[in-house]
Parts: structure tokens; sequence; C-alpha cells
């Protein structure tokens, strides 16, 4: 894929072209399952599938994709403009103005070819060798941004993993990436799929131009582009119906769900949508974690870039879903995951998989599988994490900041209470709009374990989990008066109404109890009793509000690591065998020398009968369990106190 003025050279490079013999084609690091194309009754079933995508709107209209494309055509101009603005001022000659250029990418769902009605833009600015990011792209294209009308709701995020401008233009959510190549004058024709672009940049650059490399080698790896795109996108829609999509909540979000899409159209190259959804629950749910899932081999290159390798980097045997970026540098695309978010997805693939037999037998239609999840009646106690700021620009990046970090809370309380205590987080949020002051609220599911023996009324103490998580939120670097944050445990009886559908209602006011989990309400971090909330009154001016952007320093504070320094130390004695597919791949004893796996080295194999295409699939495992061994980590264990 290469920059051109076009918006539609931006969406996705055209598809590989058909192969006349595909049951001889080879898709990934392993055979395919089954070259079985679709029965009678798999296509009438993939016509009906189509049809409920169709009538369920998950397709954007024709206007809004014309929109999309003025829009991105608009910020082209821009950062052209701005670009030869900043050539200007650093005292280049003007022959160098005049050439000054940068190209403007998109990736993600965008460039994939699956984007919906109201989904973002993931774009990506690449620019000359004299353009930073900190400063000129931060605060130079930041200012010119709050400049122009169509732009709302400004928002710039330096100190995140892979900084990002946030924004609407003309109604269009943006989110804008940038990276400096090493090259005075980029070209229109600049092709980000060659490895050159990685020479003589760091490694935050390398994510930020990695995102587009990685949609580019997804296309190119599965054998029919448009049967990927259709389950994708029905896939995508069942994940949010059925509250697993938030890669920054722990679940999966769109380059996960692309890449196992993919791995499946590699499995079944000739299967149509509907035989690749039914399949995707049946691999998935028999799918032996942490075997990572890889489209093509792991590339090793000279650059020097930190590549996914668990008998070389310790903390990446400790992933518990590995699911790998196809371009290099190769990457966990999921190393968000959790114990009790993987524990939740496994659940719904199961429910997926059930759903898909009854759809084949003819007892279920396709809208049973796409039921919403009634996340409220899954539990009876829960965390409630409320947030409040002065109106709704600095919610906004407040609810960010405290979103990102829900995900530590998750695995703090895993660890502190001996992964007793799982978690289920919703990632939905709820706002209350009878408060004067902008509110935002989120859930998590609370429960035991299950098969734990527990003594009767036991409670899990929990305080100084919430309390160490509180004062990490308070570190925010740009945090303002007004912004707070409260959690509390409440029972299902006592959701408040605004996080029910409309017209529910509660049978009758209850008091907060704290027969679960332990907050002390004398604590200066976290209240048990349902604290009412007053504020600064909401702001509800029309007028466009600028962007405040960040403070000009020479150095950001660096991100909190939660993880004590002896659990690096404990971890580094582990390092876990590669699996790739469930395989077990061949390695130099000499890397492997002196070096404690955490595997046995078993095969797994995934058979799929030709001859009978709507067989289950099986799963054979030579011998044990395929996984990680714990690590035993040096945190602080709160008291399991009685009666809960």
């Amino acid at each position: 894929m290469v920059g051109s003025n076009s918006p539609n050279s931006s969406v996705s490079p055209p598809p590989p072209p058909a192969e006349q013999n595909q049951a001889s084609k080879h898709w990934g690091v392993t055979k395919s399952l089954s070259h079985v194309g679709p029965t009678n009754a798999d296509i009438h079933r993939n016509r009906e599938l189509q049809k409920f995508l169709l009538d369920s709107g998950i397709y954007e209209s024709a206007e809004e994709s014309a929109k999309r494309e003025l829009v991105l055509e608009k910020l082209k101009q821009i950062v052209k403009v701005w670009v030869k603005q900043l050539t200007r001022i650093k005292g280049y000659s003007d022959q160098m103005v005049e050439d000054a250029n940068a190209v403007i990418f998109t990736f993600g769902s965008y460039r994939l070819g699956v984007h919906g009605p109201g989904s973002d833009i993931d774009t990506l600015c690449v620019g000359p060798s004299y353009i930073n990011r900190e400063k000129d792209f931060f605060y130079g294209l930041h200012s010119i941004l709050n400049e122009i009308e169509e732009v709302t709701e400004l928002q710039p995020i330096p100190d995140a993993r892979v900084p990002v401008m946030k924004f609407k233009f003309d109604g269009i959510p943006i989110d804008l990436l940038y990276a400096s190549v090493s090259l005075l004058v980029v070209p229109d024709d600049f092709d980000i799929s060659n490895i050159s672009v990685l020479y003589n940049i760091d490694e935050t650059t390398a994510c930020s131009l990695n995102g587009c490399r990685v949609a580019d080698q997804i296309l190119k790896l599965v054998p029919n582009v448009e049967n990927f795109r259709t389950t994708l996108q029905c896939l995508k829609f069942w994940a949010k119906r059925r509250g697993i999509y938030s890669n920054v909540m722990g679940f999966l979000g769109g380059v996960n769900w692309a890449i196992l899409v993919a791995r499946l159209c590699q499995f079944y190259p000739q299967a149509n949508p509907s035989m690749l959804v039914s399949r995707f629950f049946r691999v998935y749910t028999l799918w032996r974690w942490p075997n990572a899932v890889t489209l093509c081999e792991i590339e090793h290159n000279a650059l020097g870039f930190s590549v996914w390798d668990p008998r070389i980097n310790a903390w990446d045997g400790l992933h518990l879903m590995p699911i790998i970026t196809p371009a290099y540098p190769c990457m966990n695309s999921s190393y968000n995951v959790s114990a009790s978010t993987l524990r939740v997805m496994l659940e719904q693939f199961q429910f997926g998989k059930n759903i898909c037999e009854d759809i084949e037998l003819n007892k279920l239609k396709w809208s049973a599988l796409f039921e919403s999840y009634s996340f409220f009646e899954s539990y009876k106690n829960f965390l409630q994490v409320e947030m409040i700021a002065s109106d709704l620009d600095d919610l906004r990046s407040w609810k960010g900041w405290v979103e990102s970090r829900l995900r530590q809370l998750i695995l703090k309380i895993e660890r502190d209470t001996g992964e007793i205590l799982q978690c289920h987080p919703n990632p939905r949020d709820y706002a209350d709009s009878s408060k004067q002051c902008a509110h935002s609220a989120f859930f998590m599911g609370l429960q035991r374990k299950q098969g734990e023996v527990v003594q009767e009324g036991q409670q899990f103490d929990i305080r100084k989990t919430v309390d160490e998580f509180r004062h990490q939120i308070k570190s925010y670097l740009y945090r303002k008066p007004g912004m707070e944050i409260y959690v509390s445990h409440v029972r299902r009886k006592q959701i408040p109404s605004y996080a029910y559908p409309e017209g529910y209602k509660r049978n009758r006011n209850t008091k907060p109890i704290n027969e679960v989990v332990q907050v002390d309400k004398m604590s200066t971090v976290s209240v048990l009793k349902r604290k009412k909330i007053d504020g600064p009154e909401l702001e509800r001016s029309p007028e466009k509000r600028a962007s405040v952007g960040p403070k000009l320093q020479d150095s950001v504070l660096s991100e909190r690591i939660c993880a004590r320094s002896s659990v690096v130390e404990k971890a580094a004695v582990i390092r876990p065998c590669v699996f790739v597919d469930g395989v077990n791949k061949q390695v130099d004893p000499t890397i492997l020398k002196n070096v404690r796996l955490a595997s046995n080295g078993r095969d797994m194999k995934l058979i799929d009968r030709d001859k009978e295409p709507n067989a289950t699939v099986a799963m054979v495992l030579k011998s044990g369990e395929v996984g990680s061994e714990p690590v035993q980590t040096n945190v602080m264990r709160l008291s399991l106190t009685s009666n809960a």
C-alpha cells in the first residue's frame, strides 16, 4: 500500500489475485484443515446471515462513505500545509519548502474495509526527519487543528504507548498518529510496507508505523478478502453485543479479531462467511491457550527491534492469549488479556459454538447469536467506578485515563486475592444525566473462582488494592480541579437505574452493604456508602471550546509500573518455549540450554473431515495440558476475612 492523493487509496490495497488452483495453495504456517466449499445449506444460511447483518445496520451509507473520503482529503491538505510552514520556520531553502511533504495513511478497520457507521478512522501522518512528534506534532499541528471550525473534541494524548491525537472532523472521529521517517522529503508514493521505513527510528515510531503494515499483511495473507471482511464484520458486531470488544479493558480489539479471523480463513480457504462464523467458535473454543495464533513465520531482523519471543523475553512467556501481528517487528497484540477476561471470552466462545450448532440444525435463527449479553443479571456483586469532572471536555480526558488503568485494577485484585476473586469489566460506560456535573461510571462484575473451596461467609479485603489504584489514578499528569473518582462495592439490587435500559424500575431503594468486598469507609481513597456527588454546573455552551494542549516540558512523567520489581526478577527465571498454532516449533538446542521450560512440548492437531463439512472440529492432544507454569509474584496479599 502506498500513499496517494486519492482518498480511496487509503482504505486498503486491492485484494490479491485469485489462485487458479486454490486447493494447492498453502496458507499460513500450517496446512489448511479443509478445502471443502459450501453446500446448498451453507449457501442458504449465508444468505440469511447477510440479510441479518444488512438489517442490523452494520454497513455505512454511501453518503457517510463519501463524507469520510472528503474528511481524509481535507486532513491531507492540512498536514501538507503544516509541514511546509515548519520547513520555512526551521530555515530551509525555498526549494525544500516547495518539496516539503507529509502523507496520510489509514489503518485499522478503515484500511481493512470493515468499518461501520460512526466508527473512527485510524490515521497515520508520515513526515520528514526534521519534523518531530513531541513539539511539532503535539503543539504545532495541534494549534492548527484547534483553529479549524470543523474540528471538535480535540484531545492530545502524548504519553500513550502509541502517542495519538483524538478529535472529530466534521463529526467523523479521527485517531491521528505521527511518524517521522529518515527522509528529508516524503514522496506521495511512499511505500510504507517496505522494511526500509524502519531504518533509524525509535520503538515508538515503529509502533506508529506498524498499524498500516499489519493491515496490509493481513489482507495479503487471507485466501479470499471479501469472505474475510464479511466474517470479521459479523464477529466484531457479535463481540460488541456480547460485551467482549475492548482491548483497553483486557478483551480483544479490532486488530486481535482481524488476526483470529484471518487465521480461520487460512484454515478453511474455500468456506463462505456462514461456515467461517461457525468454525470460528469451534476452533477457538478448543484452542489451547497460550499457544500463539500467527499468520506467518515470526521474522527476526538485524534492525534490532524487540520481537515477541518467549525464549528470549521472559514477559512474553506470561502472556495468556498471544495473537501475533504478521509484520516486522512482530508483537503480541493481545498482551492486555488477563485471567479474568480470558475466562469471560472463552465462555462467550462456548455460547457462540452452542448457538451455531443449533443454527446448523435449523433450530435457531442468526438473531439468537447476536442477543445482547445481560451483564447486570449475570453477577450478584459489582465494583462501581464513578468519575466526575467540571465539564464534558474534562470528563472525556479524565474518563480515558481511568479506563486505561482499569485493567491494572483487575490484575491487582486477582493477585491480591490469590486469583480467587474474579473480575468481569463491562466495556460500556454509563452516565447519570440527572447530575449537575459531568458524570460517567464503569462497572465490574465480581465472583469467586469456580471450584474454589472457601469458608462460609468468607470476605475479600481489597481496601489496600483500591487505595493503591486511586493513588495511581490521581497521578494523572493533566488532572484538573473537579476531576474526582469514587470506587464502591454494590449489589445487583443497588445498581442505579441509569445503568439499565429505559423503562426499568427498581423495586425499592436499598442501602449499600459490605458483605463481599471490604473497602475501609475511613480510607481517603475509597468509600463504601454511596456518596452524593456534587460539582460545578455542567457547561452547556454551544460554542466550540478551545482544546488545551499538553504543557511543554523537557520530559514527560513515565507511566507508573504496577508490578513490583521482584516480579521481573522471578519471571526471568521461567522462559517457556514458543508454540505457534499449537505446534511445538523446533528450536536450536543451544538457545534452550539451561532454560527451564514451562511446557512439555505437546503437539496439537485440528481435524476437519472433508467428507463431512459440517462435522465439529476435533482437537487431539498427545499428552497433558499446554500452558505456562504460574510465576509466584511478590505482591502484598490481603487477608481473607470471614463471611462472604
